[in-house]
């Protein structure tokens, strides 16, 4: 009997010895992540290029890895669909278009509902980040779409009118048929222009078979776009820089997750943003340059041009506010914490939308 239970022991000793010593399992995770747009827009190529080689970067020798299955241009999700693919589990992480989420990530849209705010995507990407942490209501609209916001804001350059006729004053706008993303519709009021929602995918062939006159859009992503082919007048308004998503991962799924591994996904999104945006800063007035060069004519307007089409609006803005306000969303706050943000960083907005 003492013999046996001398042996039972020793099994048992070995056995948690055995536990205590054994190596950390070397955990090879598949992950899926989705973008609606094609790899020929920057951000989606950056999610290839910066953000999926920080993340494999960051776990060498951390006893984890990811296989990536990357999906991009529509085959798994098309445009304003990342959101739905990334909550419902098709995909663990996605570069998320809030642009094109206005109701389900309103708060997320504050800067499409105040332009000529700032030119500098820089500035707006750094400091929508911030506040993605530090504004409640941006981060519980996340949280209520099952989402965890990782970063990598995506900025985008200074907003431009591409037109197949000239524009030389606002008057020229009058009924023709204008295409712009989603809350950028409504830079359109007051102009006499028919605005038109509409995203990157589709602007060429509407603008080459006539349903649009022209769209709102920026010039690091219209000529990949080829844009300046159908709308050859390139007219520099100053509508500003803006704020149109960024990386976002399921929350069961990264809740789930070793903390090491969370760590490496922010980081690489934070690299992925000033990475994207340093890609962004060399290829905008290049860009210009080559769709001049190629047929398009680049005209700037002045300042009394840009007050009259910013006087002309409804403050669109205030509006956005007061009605996220009735529907238990603090939409107030969120435009005063946006605007004053922005003042601080030496913005000088045209209109002070949040004051009026």
């Amino acid at each position: 009997m003492r013999h046996t239970l001398t042996q039972g022991l020793m099994a048992a000793a070995i056995a948690v010895s055995g536990l205590a010593a054994a190596p950390v399992i070397a955990e090879d995770m598949n992950v899926t992540i989705v973008a609606g747009h094609p790899p020929v827009f920057r951000w989606v190529k950056h999610a290839s290029q910066t953000f999926i080689p920080a993340v494999n970067a960051a776990l060498e020798g951390t006893g984890h890895s990811i296989s990536w299955s990357e999906q991009y241009g529509g085959s798994l999700a098309k445009v304003g669909e990342e959101l739905e693919a990334v909550e419902e589990g098709l995909a663990e992480i996605g570069l998320v278009s809030s642009l094109f989420d206005p109701a389900k990530l309103a708060p997320q849209n504050v800067t499409y509902f105040t332009p000529f705010v700032i030119s500098d995507s820089n500035v707006v990407s750094e400091w929508m980040d911030k506040l993605q942490a530090s504004n409640g209501d941006m981060k519980a609209a996340w949280e209520a779409n099952g989402l965890e916001y990782l970063g990598g804001a995506i900025g985008i350059d200074d907003y431009l009118l591409m037109t197949n006729f000239p524009v030389n004053s606002i008057g020229d706008l009058e009924g023709r048929k204008i295409g712009a993303p989603g809350p950028a519709v409504n830079w359109l009021k007051g102009t006499g222009a028919v605005g038109v929602s509409g995203n990157l995918t589709t602007y060429y062939n509407e603008i080459k078979t006539g349903v649009y006159d022209g769209v709102i859009v920026f010039a690091s992503a219209a000529l990949p776009g080829k844009l300046h082919e159908v709308a050859p007048y390139i007219t520099k308004i100053g509508f500003g820089a803006q704020y149109a998503g960024g990386f976002a991962a399921n929350k069961d799924w990264f809740d789930g997750l070793d903390p090491t591994v969370q760590q490496a996904l922010r980081d690489a999104a934070d690299a992925d943003r000033v990475a994207y945006h340093a890609d962004l800063d060399a290829s905008v007035a290049k860009f210009l340059e080559i769709m001049t060069s190629q047929g398009a004519t680049v005209t700037e307007v002045d300042e009394d041009f840009r007050q009259q089409w910013a006087a002309g609006m409804d403050n669109v803005a205030k509006l956005w506010a007061e009605k996220l306000d009735a529907a238990g969303v603090n939409g107030s706050e969120v435009l005063n914490d946006y605007m004053d943000t922005m003042r601080a960083a030496g913005a000088t907005p045209v209109r002070n939308w949040d004051q009026e």
